[in-house]
């Protein structure tokens, strides 16, 4: 056990945040999400019993947005016609908004198949049992600073 690490992000998951470098992604991924034939090529890490905003606290709070690019965050946008809302975004807005300066700014959208192709490409898909619908996230890792507070 270790202090200010949440205990939803197990011991394997944060070996691969520790491995990953500025501009790596990772997808959290809802429960209807094809996680396991996404990650075919990437590390596949199972957080049953957790939900997308749970996970998502607690990464943001080890991982930063990269900086450099106007959208670190990605979301899966609403496909037209589905008669949907997304309320979950605005968890998502609200933690996103504590960790960086940008606040909602940094998140952005892409249509359903565009998402999946970029999500081929992350480093680390993160499976959840997150119920609500359009809950899927990329994240793009930043750069930690030397002068950056370590709490």
């Amino acid at each position: 056990m270790l202090k200010g690490i949440s205990p939803v992000l197990p011991p394997e998951l944060l070996s691969i945040l520790c491995e990953m470098g500025h501009g790596d992604t990772l997808v959290i991924a809802d429960g209807n999400f094809p996680a396991a034939s996404i990650a075919k090529d990437c590390k596949l890490v199972r957080c049953d019993g957790h939900g997308v905003p749970e996970i998502l606290k607690a990464i943001l709070k080890l991982v930063p947005l990269d900086q450099y690019v106007e959208k670190p965050v990605t979301l899966m946008d609403v496909v037209p016609g589905d008669d949907c809302e997304t309320p979950i975004w605005d968890t998502y807005k609200q933690l996103v908004s504590e960790v960086d300066d940008r606040g909602a700014d940094v998140i952005g959208t892409i249509d359903r198949f565009p998402f999946y192709d970029e999500a081929k490409k992350a480093y680390v898909v993160i499976a959840t049992s997150e119920r609500a619908q359009y809950a899927n996230v990329i994240l793009q890792k930043g750069v930690v600073y030397e002068n950056e507070q370590i709490d």
